[in-house]
């Protein structure tokens, strides 16, 4: 149920980033739903990483959760600061490139159709970081690029699955 909750909101600050980026939502609103997101996804890591039953796995899961924590936080962050996202933009090459190796395990040591789908979703996701550090650290004129695979991801990655797992229909 965790990662149905997990999911949920990592697909709700996803869609509304990418809304964002496309000039949908305002610099100031956002904030919202990336702090409660952080929240959410740092509740969810430190029951991973410290719950009842935690195990190199859990752990592990906790650490990669972690890196979306601390994406929607900075994203918050940078927000009521008002810098121009460089930090962040280098931030997101790191996880990427994080993240890469993960997706390819996922699909080499796949046993079911759930690893395989976290595979794409891992691929999914090292994509949109990098977008973002060519966004935010290069200064690349990729914004509106950015905001679609934002929001796809959100919707494809987050939000269906999320909401199918809370369900119990995954």
């Amino acid at each position: 149920m965790l990662l149905g909750l997990n999911l949920l909101y990592v697909g709700a600050v996803l869609f509304l980033n990418g809304l964002w980026l496309l000039g949908k939502v305002d610099d100031k609103e956002i904030v919202v739903i990336n702090i409660v997101s952080g929240f959410v996804t740092l509740c969810v890591s430190l029951s991973f990483a410290f719950g009842p039953g935690a195990n190199a796995a859990s752990i592990k899961a906790a650490a990669l959760i972690l890196l979306f924590t601390t994406t929607y936080l900075w994203v918050a962050y940078n927000r009521f600061v008002a810098v121009d996202g460089r930090g962040l933009g280098w931030f997101s090459l790191f996880v990427a490139i994080t993240v890469t190796p993960i997706s390819v395990l996922s699909f080499t040591s796949a046993q079911s159709t759930i690893d395989v789908w976290l595979g794409f979703n891992w691929a999914i996701w090292a994509i949109v970081w990098f977008m973002f550090f060519l966004l935010l650290a290069l200064k690349r004129p990729i914004q509106h690029a950015t905001g679609f695979a934002t929001l796809a991801a959100g919707v494809v990655t987050g939000w269906l699955p999320g909401f199918l797992l809370l369900q119990g229909k995954l």
